[in-house]
C-alpha cells in the first residue's frame, strides 16, 4: 500500500493544477475519507498532516476517535439516521448530510454546541441518493431560523456514477449556483460560504466548479 505522503503530493499537485486551469482562488480542505481503513491508516494521514478525517458511521467514528482523540476535525459524510444524532452530533465538528426537517430537530434536542452544518442537495435527481431536490434547498435553509445549535457553512452533494464529465460538471456547477442563491439571502445562521463536493474520481472537477472541501478515500488513504 502507497504511503500516504505521496498520495497527498499528487492529490495536491492535481488541486493546483485544477485551480491553475480555472483560475480558482479558493483554499481547498482535503478531508481523508477513513471509514474503510484502519486507526492505524487514519494516524498516518494525521502524521502527513492531513487534519481532517471523514467518517459515515457512529460506530467507526467514535472507534477511531478513541485512539486519536482530538489530533483531528472530524466530519461525518454519510447520512445519519436521527435516532443515531446522540451517538455522534457532540463528537464531531463537521456534519455533511444535513436533508430533513428532522435531523434538524434532533440536532437541535442533543448538540452542546453550535455544529457546522452542510445542507445535501440530490443536485442529479437520482433516487438513489440521499439529500434534498435543488428547488427544496432555499425554502429548507429559511426554515432553520429559529434553530440555535445548526450553523450551514455550506452545500454538499455527490456526482453520478459515470465517466461523464459533462454531467458531472453541471451537477457541481449546479450547487455552485445554488450556493451563490443562499448567499444572496444573507441569513446570519447561514453563511453557506463552503461547497463539500468531489471525491477520489472527480475531485479536480469540483475544484475547478468551485469546492472547497473534497472527501477523498482511496486515493489517498486506500
Amino acid at each position: 500500500m502507497a504511503k500516504i505522503s505521496d498520495n497527498l503530493r499528487q492529490i495536491q499537485k492535481q488541486i493546483e493544477d485544477a485551480k491553475n486551469r480555472s483560475n480558482a482562488q479558493q483554499d481547498i480542505t482535503i478531508i481523508a475519507v477513513t471509514k474503510q481503513v484502519t486507526a492505524e491508516r487514519a494516524i498516518e494521514a494525521i502524521e502527513s498532516r492531513i487534519f481532517h478525517l471523514g467518517e459515515n458511521r457512529p460506530e467507526g467514528l467514535l472507534a477511531k476517535k478513541e485512539e486519536i482523540k482530538d489530533r483531528a476535525k472530524w466530519h461525518y459524510i454519510g447520512s445519519l439516521q436521527t435516532r443515531k444524532v446522540k451517538q455522534v452530533i457532540n463528537d464531531i465538528d463537521y456534519l455533511h448530510s444535513l436533508d430533513r426537517m428532522s435531523l434538524a430537530e434532533e440536532i437541535e434536542k442533543r448538540a452542546e454546541r453550535t455544529v457546522n452544518c452542510f445542507v445535501q442537495a440530490n443536485v442529479s435527481g437520482e433516487e438513489s441518493k440521499h439529500g434534498l431536490a435543488k428547488e427544496e434547498v432555499l425554502s429548507f435553509i429559511q426554515s432553520l431560523s429559529q434553530f440555535t445549535k445548526i450553523r450551514i457553512v455550506g452545500l454538499m452533494t455527490m456526482a453520478p456514477n459515470t465517466d461523464d464529465e459533462v454531467i458531472i460538471r453541471k451537477v457541481f456547477s449546479d450547487l455552485k449556483k445554488l450556493q451563490q442563491e443562499v448567499v444572496k439571502l444573507n441569513l446570519p445562521y447561514a453563511p453557506c460560504t463552503e461547497l463539500s463536493m468531489g471525491m477520489s474520481n472527480d475531485f479536480e472537477i469540483a475544484v475547478e466548479e468551485g469546492a472547497t472541501f473534497v472527501r477523498i478515500g482511496t486515493a489517498l488513504v486506500g
